[in-house]
């Protein structure tokens, strides 16, 4: 797919596998505001007129290990379509990471005494040493700590990004990035079962029985 088809489709309709016209279709059309804003995260996001100091290749790398982190294959195909057209040398050893990093979550400790009960051990996870730069490497260990652990979440985890070399903006938007993605991915997938498992139409009142 080319970033040009990928600019001009509504990227949730895509995943999802809705038709124009259909029913869901027209239930996405009853919330034009929720879908005009989700399209636009994703052009800002993933599809930005300046990238800036976070480079498309970065961007769809990520995104391509979070689709695959969720078990989403026509997700992980999109974005690795996006990835191979920036930096092709990336889609192999992304699918090999998140196939490394796969795991069920979310999981991690609490540390609010109330809520420790509820901790869940898991291990924690980072690329193999020199699979990627470092500065890559570290974003994809922090991305599975947002996917997977987000309640372990700790200062040290932004410093370790920082002496990779990310800024402070750009961590902010790489936070921004695995936070939409995993809205998009749940709610794409959650449509898709909708389309393969239709709502029986209940019968209109008067209608023959």
């Amino acid at each position: 797919m080319t970033h040009d088809t990928a600019a001009s489709a509504d990227i949730i309709d895509l995943l999802a596998g809705i038709a124009p016209g259909s029913a869901l279709d027209a239930l996405r059309d009853r919330r034009p505001q929720a879908r005009r804003n989700a399209q636009l995260s994703f052009e800002a996001l993933l599809e930005p007129a300046d990238a800036g100091t976070f480079p498309l290749a970065e961007r769809y790398a990520i995104a391509t290990f979070v689709a695959h982190l969720h078990g989403f294959a026509r997700a992980a195909e999109f974005y690795a379509d996006l990835l191979g057209d920036e930096a092709p040398e990336l889609a192999a050893p992304i699918a090999a990471a998140a196939a490394d990093g796969a795991a069920r979550g979310p999981y991690g400790r609490y540390r609010e005494e109330g809520l420790a009960a509820e901790s869940v051990p898991g291990p924690a996870w980072a690329p193999a040493d020199g699979a990627f730069t470092g500065r890559l490497a570290a974003a994809l260990a922090h991305t599975h700590l947002l996917v997977f652990r987000p309640r372990e979440a700790r200062a040290d985890d932004i410093r370790a990004l920082v002496a990779a070399g990310w800024s402070a903006d750009d961590i902010v938007r790489l936070s921004q990035l695995v936070a939409f993605l995993t809205f998009q991915l749940r709610l794409a997938w959650g449509l898709r079962v909708l389309a393969d498992h239709p709502a029986p139409v209940a019968p209109t009142e008067g209608a023959a029985r």
